[in-house]
């Protein structure tokens, strides 16, 4: 199996949802997002997937969240958009563009700040 992994960001503004601190009142970050897939073979060229098609893939998707109140993004209208909540949007959106039967999203993090990240995987 091979892992490739890409780095974007965005920021965006937030705010928790039936949390008890700071986090409730409206903040930004700027997020950094690490996507790993996994490749179980390799084209002609080499390649488990072309690290263009990954960058775009979730670029699509961060053009939704950036420079936006999450909170008021469908994705999290009944969900808090939380680190955790915005890995498992991004890791469900970008299996179903991009998992076959050789590439699978493996892991998405979302970072918070340079000290906080979340992740999800399917297991």
């Amino acid at each position: 199996m091979y892992h490739l992994m890409i780095k974007t960001s965005f920021a965006a503004a937030h705010n928790l949802i039936n949390y008890q601190g700071d986090c409730e009142n409206l903040h930004g970050h700027n997020w950094l997002v690490e996507v790993t897939v996994g490749a179980k073979e390799l084209d002609k060229s080499g390649l488990g997937i072309d690290f263009k098609i990954l960058k775009k893939e979730t670029k699509a998707l961060l053009n939704e969240l950036d420079h936006k109140y999450l909170n008021d993004l469908e994705p999290f209208k009944n969900a808090s958009p939380s680190s955790e909540n915005i890995g498992r949007y991004l890791f469900d959106c970008l299996s179903d563009n991009l998992n076959n039967d050789n590439i699978t999203v493996e892991r998405v993090n979302v970072w918070e700040s340079d000290n906080a990240c979340a992740s999800y995987t399917r297991d």
